[in-house]
């Protein structure tokens, strides 16, 4: 059977899925890769709002401006379909599809789904055995949860930008949104896990995901660290607060990357650079010394190695068995030998042009990913999930149409 085929391990479970932007859709694009059957609802004319998220932006068969990249990079193997919430009839739509559905994945603010007859007691009423995931800035309760929330502020607020930059110059973000990506990877584990609960007792359950919760989560070591010690982190630039050297070094053409996690690695570090006296070094003997003597040892190492090129030096430190890597830009991540043969880059045509997404990075042996459908367009699988799974006819819908709720 061919890949892109196989049913995958999600194979039957349908998820509705009303989330926009990044969080949401990132979550139910991990299930579509697994093989669940994704129903994006969108609004009618627009859509999800990272269509319009450009430039740059995939021209269209027909010549005209298509939808922004960004949207491609989270919509992967979903159909979609255009309904009005705010029209009673479209509300009306989406709870019969929610009724027939495992999973519904939202995002929108506390309450904002009550007034549709769309909030999870409602659904769960009709439907005891979905399971319901709503993913927000500040979560259901608590005195932030009316809040919204983006990446950006959470980024700030949950302590990452504290702790990301460079010692006394201005906090910065990461280059990725990554508190909505984490989020929505946290979404993805809890519904599989309410799955396994629904499919063995019959019960769903609300999933509430918050933005800040996870962006706490994630701080990890350094949150750790803090309870520890009672020492208020900040940024260390490449370094690492924990390991040293762990962090970037100079060369003759660039820079190089080395992750040095226990005294054998720095001892063949230092052999591989003609530096034993650097391991000899009392100050440098062990990982908590390297650590209180970071700047000692920093500028020792970095006049070793800008005398020689990033190419000269990786092939010098691998062969001496010490992690090691260039700094690549995102060109040259998908050029990369590794890259390649792991089929990183996954190319499907829609409408005749050929779209390139990120393949995902997890790897079943009995059942794995497969990649069905592009990221679609706005609408256009209405007609057909109207009929498979609500038995309208075409004369109905076009009826819909005309009243504006799809």
């Amino acid at each position: 059977m061919d890949q892109k085929q196989q049913p995958g391990p999600l194979s039957g479970v349908t998820v509705l899925d009303l989330s926009r932007v990044l969080a949401g859709p990132w979550a139910t694009q991990a299930l579509a890769d697994l093989g669940a059957e994704v129903i994006k609802i969108e609004r009618p004319g627009s859509g999800d709002d990272t269509r319009h998220w450009g430039p740059p932006f995939a021209a269209e068969a027909d010549g005209g401006r298509g939808d922004a990249a960004y949207f491609f990079s989270a919509n992967r193997g979903k159909r979609s379909v255009t309904v009005d919430i705010a029209h009673p009839e479209g509300a009306a739509l989406v709870r019969a599809l929610a009724g027939k559905a495992d999973v519904l994945v939202e995002n929108f603010k506390v309450g904002g789904l009550s007034k549709y007859g769309l909030d999870y007691d409602s659904l769960a009423a009709a439907n005891p055995r979905l399971v319901y995931a709503s993913i927000t800035g500040f979560g259901q309760t608590g005195p932030d949860a009316a809040r919204p929330g983006y990446d950006y502020m959470i980024q700030a607020m949950g302590g990452l930008m504290s702790i990301t930059g460079e010692p006394g110059r201005p906090p910065v973000k990461v280059g990725v949104a990554v508190a909505d990506l984490f989020a929505g990877l946290y979404a993805a584990s809890a519904i599989l896990a309410a799955l396994l609960h629904a499919r063995a007792t019959g019960e769903g359950q609300h999933i509430d995901i918050a933005l800040f919760d996870v962006q706490a989560a994630m701080l990890a070591n350094q949150a750790s660290g803090w309870f520890v010690s009672g020492e208020v982190p900040g940024p260390l630039g490449g370094a690492h607060p924990n390991l040293a050297p762990y962090q970037p070094l100079p060369t003759a053409d660039g820079a190089l990357v080395v992750a040095v996690g226990n005294d054998g690695q720095f001892q063949a570090l230092c052999r591989a650079l003609g530096a034993d006296e650097l391991s000899a070094d009392a100050r440098f003997a062990t990982n908590a010394l390297r650590v209180g003597h970071r700047a000692e040892l920093t500028a020792a190492l970095e006049a070793l190695t800008a005398a020689r090129t990033t190419r000269e030096l990786i092939r010098l430190l691998e062969a001496a068995g010490v992690p090691c890597g260039p700094i690549n830009t995102v060109e040259e991540v998908f050029a990369e030998p590794q890259a390649r043969a792991r089929g990183l880059v996954v190319e499907q045509d829609r409408g005749g042009h050929t779209i390139r997404t990120v393949a995902s990075p997890l790897r079943l042996s009995r059942t794995p990913v497969s990649y069905r459908v592009p990221p679609p367009t706005l609408g256009a699988d209405t007609e057909a999930v109207l009929e498979a799974e609500l038995g309208l006819t075409s004369e109905e819908i076009a009826r819909l149409r005309a009243v504006g709720a799809i």
